[in-house]
């Protein structure tokens, strides 16, 4: 059982993790700047709080042994939220990462190709800039999850496969449920096979 803080609890994807992070008994302490939103569960205190209030943060972080964002991109700074965990003495950091940083073919990163839908950009250029700012961060043991391109509500089936840089697909396209994208994330933070790096996941 861990002590687990998780920025963004009362999103689509937060909500998931917060569920998940119940279910197998770990603490967390809820963040979101509408606690009200977040779900009551076993053993989760909700409390308000602000991704651009660092030193505030800072102090609801501490204590803790792993920090979870789950927060939009274009909704948050980067490098505020990477200096309030470093402030807050927590060193395992999670990212709910974007699927526009993964490659679709070498070097060739999926939100610079044509058929980016244009309504995602802004927000996938942001992650993919977070990504490429954690890979200079070496006083934090980050990691960085990536969803495949469909990032959709569905089932908890536990059947996914997880892979590093390269964007996931098969015959159905590239999606994973925000359901199973929670079991991998939980996974990594009770079993970290992958410390200072990205890693991905989808069906």
């Amino acid at each position: 059982m861990a002590k687990i803080a998780l920025i963004g609890a009362s999103g689509n994807a937060g909500s998931r993790i917060l569920k998940e992070l119940s279910d197998r008994g770990h603490k967390v302490t809820a963040i979101a700047r509408n606690p009200e939103k977040i779900a009551t569960l076993p053993g989760v205190v909700a409390v308000r709080g602000d991704v651009f209030d660092k030193d505030g943060l800072a102090a609801l972080l501490a204590g803790h042994d792993a920090v979870i964002s789950a927060v939009h991109f274009t909704a948050s700074d980067p490098q505020r939220l990477i200096d309030a965990v470093r402030q807050s003495g927590v060193k395992r950091y999670l990212v709910v990462g974007g699927a526009g940083s993964l490659e679709v073919a070498p070097g060739i990163r999926l939100v610079t190709t044509p058929e980016f839908p244009a309504i995602y950009k802004a927000e996938a250029s942001k992650g993919a800039d977070f990504l490429d700012l954690l890979k200079t961060v070496d006083d934090l043991d980050w990691t960085f999850l990536s969803p495949s391109a469909l990032f959709v509500p569905g089932e908890r089936t536990g059947n996914f496969r997880l892979g590093k840089d390269q964007l996931l697909s098969n015959a159905n396209g590239s999606s994973i449920s925000f359901e199973d994208y929670a079991i991998a994330l939980v996974d990594e933070i009770e079993k970290p096979a992958h410390i200072r790096q990205r890693f991905t996941v989808g069906y």
